[in-house]
């Protein structure tokens, strides 16, 4: 088996949402803008508070970022859910670079937010800590997170989970 990256580039990650990146699965990073993070500065599954795996992640801030300019005028602010959207983002990912296949979504997660991101912020980071991969009719991946602002914590997320499913479990999910 090949060894796997443990970092990845923004040209890497655009590669991966378009489905391109060498050796993955068909879970895919979302394309900008909606892509949170520049790069992937760590990931591994079998380090983490847990040892069995972590991600983080980094985001150069500039004061002309998309989400600045309508939230709020006047006052830019990222939205937090952003924050937390980019370490679902990671979970999704992590899934994916351990060969799970399928889908990332989104299942829920407890959060607290201590702080923003504004626009004179100049590095937003995020980390991942993997808790529990369970590997069945679906794979789940459950992580606890943080968001930081210039080094400072400003979100904590407790129990983020993401599932990968096949396209009939999705169609199902749509009643189709």
């Amino acid at each position: 088996m090949a060894e796997r990256a443990h970092q990845f580039s923004y040209e890497e990650l655009l590669a991966h949402g378009r489905g391109e990146l060498p050796g993955q699965t068909d879970a895919r990073l979302p394309a900008p803008p909606m892509l949170m993070f520049d790069r992937i500065t760590h990931i591994a599954d079998n380090d983490g508070l847990y040892g069995k795996g972590s991600v983080t992640a980094e985001l150069d801030v500039h004061p002309d970022l998309w989400f600045f300019k309508c939230h709020f005028i006047g006052d830019p602010v990222m939205p937090g859910c952003l924050g937390l959207d980019a370490v679902w983002q990671m979970t999704g990912f992590f899934l994916g670079w351990t060969g799970s296949p399928g889908r990332g979504r989104a299942l829920g997660g407890e959060i607290k937010m201590t702080g923003q991101v504004t626009d004179d912020v100049k590095l937003v980071e995020y980390g991942i800590d993997i808790k529990r991969v369970m590997r069945s009719r679906l794979t789940l991946g459950i992580a606890d997170g943080w968001v930081k602002a210039d080094g400072k914590v400003i979100y904590e997320a407790k129990d983020l989970r993401v599932g990968l499913f096949t396209e009939s479990q999705l169609r199902d999910q749509k009643g189709a």
